[in-house]
């Protein structure tokens, strides 16, 4: 019989597996990397039914929406900061856009009372028995879990111990995105501007809650480079190179990377996985179906963990039968999401300034304004969502 379950990654997907895992009865226990929950971050949107759903039979709802943005419109302009494009907030910020890190610290919330959270440790090896899973870990003592479930992301450390290297696994999409924080330009209002040369963009927004801070976002076309995910010198001068004799505010904007204490740095990049289990082993989330930027990455996450912690829930804890149907409910929505985050890198940087002009052109016609928008939402929902809930918490139990 399942009951403990070891959770990598306590960002998004780990603790709404948590969660769920924790109402059905099992006992889950979430291990992270990072010494406390992340803070700040892009932020991240919900569209469409189910995402809502899903977040409503968490009983988060009513969390978020009193700490949503409020959405980010996005303003292009030119060299002199005059308007070229106007994008409405509900275009990149769906029905509801949350931080990252606000999004993180509600579902661990939630999860608390039910999951064991360990944080600044990590796994280093995985061997599975006829019983279990027997996990070693860098700090902590070797234990040993009925399932172990990889919720950590593109750069999975379960991934990489128990099906492969990365490389197999994951595809570059041709563009590297940066994000950080820095002081709030003076009148900066609600929004994001943003600023294109060829293959680039240089962004910033004001932050919704502190007027005094902004956040930068940069994206930049290039192939593939090896560097250090740890060195913040080395990434900054990746994209300091990137960007340097660019006009507009860029030159002010990499001045602040400098300065920056904590830097976002990636590849927009795809992972596509043939099978998110192996055994005992499993995937959620961006590790098994990840888009960096543009592919609903968010809300697949939420709604995998619930399925998932569903179906081990309905075939008693047979992991096997619990995985297969898992995927096959699972795989063509993510699928269909993951698309766009092909896209994402030459939306956002279009490689040649006529790329540029017709982009803003097309955008600027609200017949295909809305289409886009009511496409998002389609590509966003399951056919038939099933209803995995348990028996409501009784009052003390209560999140």
């Amino acid at each position: 019989m399942i009951q403990n379950v070891l959770i990598s990654g306590a960002s998004i997907a780990g603790p709404a597996l948590a969660y769920w895992l924790g109402r059905h009865g099992f006992r889950p226990t979430v291990v992270e990397l990072a010494p406390a929950l992340r803070d700040g971050g892009q932020a991240v949107d919900f569209r469409g039914e189910t995402h809502l759903t899903v977040l409503e039979r968490m009983g988060v709802l009513n969390d978020l929406r009193r700490i949503q943005t409020g959405g980010s419109p996005m303003r292009f302009v030119d060299d002199d900061g005059r308007q070229l494009l106007h994008l409405p907030a509900e275009f990149a910020g769906g029905g509801i856009e949350v931080l990252r890190g606000d999004l993180a610290r509600v579902l661990h919330k939630h999860s608390l009372p039910r999951a064991e959270y360990i944080f600044g440790d990590s796994i280093t090896n995985l061997t599975e028995t006829s019983s279990g899973v027997q996990v070693d870990f860098r700090h902590g003592a070797s234990r040993a879990f009925d399932l172990v479930i990889g919720a950590d992301g593109l750069h999975s450390n379960v991934r990489r111990i128990a099906f492969g290297p990365e490389k197999d696994y994951v595809s570059h999409l041709g563009h590297y995105a940066a994000t950080w924080q820095l002081s709030n330009y003076p009148g900066l209002a609600k929004g994001s501007v943003c600023y294109n040369a060829p293959g680039r963009l240089a962004s910033f927004g004001a932050d919704h809650r502190d007027p005094e801070r902004a956040g930068a976002f940069f994206v930049f076309a290039a192939p593939q480079v090896s560097y250090d995910r740890h060195d913040l010198d080395q990434q900054k001068a990746l994209i300091t190179k990137a960007f340097t004799g660019l006009g507009w505010e860029v030159p002010r904007l990499l001045e602040s990377l400098q300065q920056a204490p904590d830097l976002y740095f990636d590849s927009i990049s795809r992972a596509d996985v043939d099978t998110w289990s192996t055994g005992r082993i499993g995937l959620v989330g961006d590790a098994a179906f990840g888009a960096t930027i543009g592919g609903m990455g968010t809300g697949a996450a939420v709604v995998a963990a619930y399925v998932l912690a569903g179906e081990l829930a309905r075939a008693k804890g047979d992991h096997r039968v619990a995985f297969t149907r898992y995927e096959s409910r699972l795989r063509r929505y993510v699928t269909g999401c993951q698309k766009g985050g092909d896209r994402t890198g030459k939306f956002l940087a279009p490689g040649t300034r006529t790329g540029i002009r017709v982009r803003n052109s097309l955008l600027s016609r609200p017949l295909l304004m809305n289409g886009m928008l009511k496409l998002g939402e389609k590509v966003s929902s399951v056919a038939a969502l099933p209803d995995y809930r348990p028996s409501p918490l009784a009052p003390t139990d209560a999140a």
